[in-house]
């Protein structure tokens, strides 16, 4: 178990100077920004759980990237993503996986993506076994990057930002407010976070700004400040209960199919995963062999 000392020098100036400069490359070389923040998200993981043999679940995975770094650090790895790039095909607000399936939920940079947010972290929650682990990081709106590639011109407006985008650049941002990007705030998710603890469904083990030094990690405990000079938000919970009513009520409406259809495994163990285009439809088992035959990942 790495101290809590070393830990801190891992959260040096070095490593956010890394980060940062990677963020900047991310649209025109997506390598070099998401191969070292995956080196990085399995060491955050690490921190709070064992990664090597731990079924880990990966909520927008990806091309890739995410894949390598959690396989390489021994973990059994599935990511589920809407677009047919990861392992299963599923939506984040209705996951394809049955109740307490997975040791380790994980995301990365895709909650400000999602139109429902809370939705998708009481999925991340329902999926875990209890003590097991929720780890989930995201763009904050209000930070210095939180109009992507509209920054910071966000600030002034997200739909004038891609308006001024697509003038600037003869095409509209990947990332289009309103539609495929959503102003979410650090305290709009830690009240989600404290809701989960008064309903006893999970703890707080973390919350930090995620490219920030050591030193800087109290910035998030500041109302207000926080939400300005938080770039990108970290929060780790650990599952206490299954017990979740306010998913299953508020989800049950097009998330039954894909819990019913959770009859294979992607992870080699039963009544894991199954494989949902969208939320309602019918969910269609992912074996071993099915896995293989999908196209391999671009990493």
């Amino acid at each position: 178990m790495v101290g809590e000392r070393a830990w801190r020098r891992y959260f040096g100036v070095r490593r956010t100077v890394l980060l940062v400069r990677a963020c900047r490359g991310e649209q025109a070389d997506p390598a070099s920004f998401y191969e070292p923040l995956a080196a990085d998200s399995v060491a955050l993981v690490a921190r709070h759980a064992a990664v090597c043999g731990q079924r880990v679940l990966d909520v927008g995975g990806g091309p890739g990237f995410f894949a390598a770094a959690f396989r390489a650090a021994g973990a059994r790895y599935v990511s589920v993503d809407l677009r047919p790039v990861g392992d299963v095909c599923g939506d984040a607000r209705a996951l394809p996986v049955r109740d307490g399936a997975v040791d380790v939920c994980f995301s990365s940079n895709v909650l400000e993506h999602v139109a429902d947010p809370r939705g998708m972290l009481r999925e991340m929650l329902r999926v875990t076994r209890p003590g097991g682990l929720v780890f989930v990081c995201f763009t904050n709106w209000l930070g210095p990057l939180g109009g992507h590639e509209t920054s910071p011109w966000h600030y002034v407006g997200g739909e004038w930002a891609a308006r001024r985008f697509e003038r600037r650049r003869g095409a509209p941002p990947t990332n289009r407010y309103g539609l495929t990007l959503f102003p979410l705030s650090v305290g709009r998710v830690l009240r989600w976070v404290r809701d989960a603890e008064r309903e006893g469904v999970a703890e707080t083990l973390a919350v930090f700004p995620r490219y920030h030094p050591a030193w800087a990690h109290s910035v998030v405990r500041v109302p207000g400040v926080r939400e300005f000079l938080t770039a990108n938000c970290a929060i780790a919970l650990r599952v206490r209960s299954q017990s979740n009513p306010a998913a299953h009520a508020t989800h049950a409406s097009f998330t039954s199919a894909a819990r019913a259809g959770s009859l294979s495994s992607s992870f080699k163990t039963p009544e894991t995963v199954s494989a949902s285009v969208s939320p309602g439809a019918a969910s269609q088992p992912v074996t071993p062999s099915r896995m293989a035959s999908r196209r391999p990942s671009t990493s």
